[in-house]
C-alpha cells in the first residue's frame, strides 16, 4: 500500500512518496533535505519492510527524531496519521485509502468486499534481544539509537537474503516468516541459517559500541504451522503457528537454550543434532504438551552444513 510524507516547506505543501529507503536530513543528497542546524547531515530514514509497513528509523542524530511527539530511539512503525517531527519540520504520515472514481454503473452496484487473507502452511521465526529493558536504562539514547538502527537493517537484510520476510519489527524483536512451497526442509534450513545469522550479527553490532559489548543475546523460536497470512492493512500473519513461535523463544530462558524448535521443524534436522533431546514443554494456550527441541548457536553451523551436505547429496542421486 502507498504512503506519503506530508510536510510545509516554504509555506507550499510537499507530499513525498515514501520507497524503500527515503533519507532526511542536512546533506544536499536526502530525499527531503532540511535546512536546519539543529538537523543531522544524514538524519533519520523511513524504510519499507514488507509490501505496506513504513519504519522511521533515526540514524543517531544528535537531535533526535519524534513519532507524535515522543523521542524514538528504535526502529518505529508508523501509522497512518502520524506526526514525525525532525528539527523545526513536522511530517504527516498518510498511508489512508484512496477511493478510486467509479463509473456510473459501477457506482450503483454492491462492493464486493475481501479481506485478502490466505491460510498457509508458514515457517515463523521470533529473535529477540535479552534483557533489553536493562540495557535501554544503561546505555545512552544516541548509543542505543544508533545500535537498534543497525541492528534493524542488517537483520532485516538477512532475513530477506535468505528468502523470508520481515513480517514486524516489534521494540526490540523480530518477527518473520517463510511461507512453505513445496519444500518444508528448505523452509527450516534457511530459518536456521537466518537465526544463526542474526546471532553472528547481534554480536559484531554489540561489540562496536563500549557500552554494550557481549551484552546484547537472543534468544530464538521457530515453528512451521498453519498462519493466516495478509491480515489487515499491516498484511501480518496471525494464527496459533504465530503464537507457538513466541512462545518457543519465550521457552529458551527457562530452558536455557539459546533456540527453541517444535517437531515440525527440527524433523528436517538430522537425527543425531536432536535424538534423545526432546522434551515436551507446555506453552501457554496450549492444551497439550508440545514437542520441542532445545540447541544453542555453535551447533548450528554443524547443521547447516550437515544438512546442505545432504540436499546436494541427494539432488546428485535423483
Amino acid at each position: 500500500m502507498p504512503a506519503y510524507l506530508r510536510y510545509k516547506s516554504e509555506n507550499q505543501e510537499e507530499e513525498v512518496p515514501c520507497k524503500a529507503v527515503l533519507t532526511i536530513g542536512r546533506d544536499r543528497n536526502s530525499d527531503i533535505v532540511i535546512n536546519d542546524l539543529m538537523v543531522s547531515r544524514n538524519h533519520a530514514v523511513v524504510r519499507q519492510v514488507g509490501r505496506s509497513d513504513y519504519y522511521l528509523i533515526d540514524s543517531g542524530s544528535s537531535n533526535g527524531s519524534f513519532v507524535n511527539k515522543k523521542r524514538i530511539a528504535m526502529p518505529t512503525l508508523l501509522k497512518n496519521g502520524d506526526l514525525v517531527t525532525i528539527g523545526k519540520v513536522s511530517f504527516v504520515f498518510d498511508q489512508s485509502i484512496k477511493e478510486e472514481p467509479e463509473s456510473d454503473t459501477l457506482s450503483m452496484q454492491k462492493t464486493i468486499v475481501s479481506d485478502g487473507t490466505t491460510i498457509k502452511t508458514t515457517t515463523i521465526l521470533v529473535a529477540d534481544i535479552r534483557d533489553f529493558t536493562t540495557l535501554s536504562e544503561e546505555v545512552d539514547i544516541k548509543v542505543l539509537t544508533q545500535l537498534m538502527n543497525n541492528w534493524f537493517a542488517q537483520v532485516a537484510d538477512t532475513i530477506i537474503s535468505h528468502g523470508g520476510e520481515v513480517d514486524k519489527f516489534i521494540g526490540d524483536c523480530v518477527f518473520a516468516r517463510w511461507d512453505t512451497a513445496d519444500d518444508e526442509e528448505l523452509t527450516v534450513l534457511n530459518a536456521v541459517k537466518a537465526a544463526h545469522e542474526i546471532n553472528s550479527i547481534t554480536s559484531k553490532v554489540s561489540s562496536e559500541f563500549r557500552e554494550t559489548k557481549g551484552k546484547m543475546i537472543i534468544g530464538v523460536g521457530i515453528n512451521t504451522g498453519s498462519a493466516s497470512v495478509g491480515v489487515g492493512q499491516e498484511n501480518t500473519a496471525m494464527g496459533d503457528a504465530v503464537n507457538v513461535a513466541f512462545r518457543l523463544e519465550s521457552a529458551t530462558k527457562q530452558l536455557g537454550t539459546d533456540l527453541v524448535l517444535s517437531s515440525s521443524c527440527y524433523q528436517y534436522i538430522p537425527e543425531k543434532f536432536w535424538e534423545g533431546n526432546e522434551k515436551a514443554i507446555r506453552l501457554k494456550g496450549k492444551k497439550e504438551p508440545v514437542k520441542i527441541v532445545g540447541l544453542n548457536f555453535p551447533q548450528l553451523k554443524k547443521i547447516i552444513t550437515r544438512m546442505e551436505k545432504e540436499r546436494t547429496k541427494n539432488r546428485k542421486s535423483a
